[in-house]
């Protein structure tokens, strides 16, 4: 049976990514949803006739009604419709793609009407924690991991961690652009060096959070919330060619490692065909044609961000979803010039340090509460 999917955040490399491994598998889209981009989600409309649109910016989806006049489409604008075609019961699966906290409330509605969820929007369970993995549970909704890094965990788990639980996660990490640099040599560096990622084409929001360390942090939060396993026996390792995407260590010594071409459609495409693997168009590894792999220690000192994930993660709670807020706004100012690279990292220490959130009991608007204190903060210190 062909499958039916809504793929939020369409317009951005993970939605496009995932409407080519759609296109190829055959399935039928249900959806497709994006902020503002009106012209290219015109265009994807066209092409895969969704029975719904969304775009979160109000004005820009009163255009595209306009535009799509003309097609059997609903149009619906702001989050609320987001969350709305999340849900739809003719949904098989969600992919969220979307970038930032602004994907947070489409997962729970997703999961809350029992659909399930390819999640690429790491920020999800980063700021959602137990809320969004205690739905999915209660729902019996199942989470499929998207990210590279927890695909390939997921995959080296193979779906037995009950009755084999994993000893240690090996998170790996491509190291960035700037692996190897001092603070000194990073004083000056700008968006465009931050953005030339030398390994993945990825969004700017995802590249620059790869600069500085902080995906890696995120993924750790995030590889908690997804397999149990507590941060301490979580080891980041800095994999330069991108080719190991991450393994497992077991109770016996064993370590099981998925390895791959540096391409997102393969973890895009395990997502939404699981548990079934199928013909994927994607370059084949050559493990001779690569020669060599490479592993180093991250350095937690020089990327502060990474630091503070893992402190954030220590404390559990509402501390990663402050962490998170904190850099969402620091990688704005920094792409707009309004920051230097460094002060990213400065900044989403800064917060951690400063903003007492603790909290044992939270629900879905104290996350919220606690991004909007830490983005304020982030504002109010970038201003002095």
């Amino acid at each position: 049976m062909l499958k039916k999917v809504a793929i939020l955040g369409s317009t951005g490399s993970i939605g496009i990514q995932s409407l080519a491994v759609c296109r190829a598998m055959g399935y039928r889209i249900t959806a497709l949803t994006a902020n503002r981009s009106v012209d290219l989600l015109e265009e994807q409309v066209r092409a895969f006739r969704p029975s719904y649109a969304v775009l979160a910016d109000e004005s820009a989806a009163q255009e595209l009604a306009r535009r799509l006049a003309d097609l059997p489409v609903k149009v619906l604008g702001g989050e609320k419709g987001v969350c709305q075609v999340a849900a739809l019961p003719e949904n098989d699966i969600v992919l969220n793609a979307v970038v930032g906290i602004a994907g947070l409330r489409p997962t729970v509605a997703a999961l809350e009407a029992g659909r399930d969820l390819a999640l690429a929007n790491k920020e999800s369970l980063v700021a959602g924690g137990r809320l969004v993995t205690d739905l999915a549970r209660k729902k019996r909704a199942r989470i499929l991991p998207v990210d590279s890094e927890h695909s390939a965990i997921f995959q080296c788990l193979g779906g037995f961690e009950g009755r084999n639980p994993p000893h240690k996660l090996l998170l790996t990490a491509s190291g960035g652009p700037f692996f190897g640099k001092t603070r000194e040599e990073l004083q000056q560096v700008s968006a465009l060096d931050a953005l030339a990622h030398p390994n993945w084409e990825m969004g700017a929001k995802i590249t620059i959070d790869s600069a500085t360390l902080m995906n890696k942090g995120l993924e750790v939060i995030e590889a908690v919330r997804l397999f149990g396993v507590p941060p301490e026996r979580i080891e980041i390792i800095v994999q330069r060619e991108s080719i190991i995407h991450s393994a497992v260590e077991f109770a016996d010594g064993s370590v099981i490692a998925q390895m791959g071409v540096p391409d997102m459609k393969i973890p895009i495409q395990y997502a939404l065909t699981y548990p079934k693997r199928l013909p994927c168009e994607v370059p084949r590894l050559s493990l001779t044609e690569i020669g060599r792999l490479t592993f180093y220690k991250p350095d937690c000192e020089t990327f502060e961000c990474l630091g503070a994930c893992l402190e954030a993660i220590r404390r559990d709670g509402l501390y990663p979803a402050l962490v998170n807020g904190a850099n969402e706004q620091a990688v704005k100012l920094f792409l707009a010039g309004k920051i230097s690279f460094l002060q990213i990292g400065v900044l989403v220490r800064r917060v951690l340090n400063e903003i007492n959130c603790a909290k044992e009991h939270y629900d879905l608007e104290d996350v919220f509460q606690v991004d909007r204190m830490a983005r304020d903060f982030v504002l109010r210190e970038a201003a002095k």
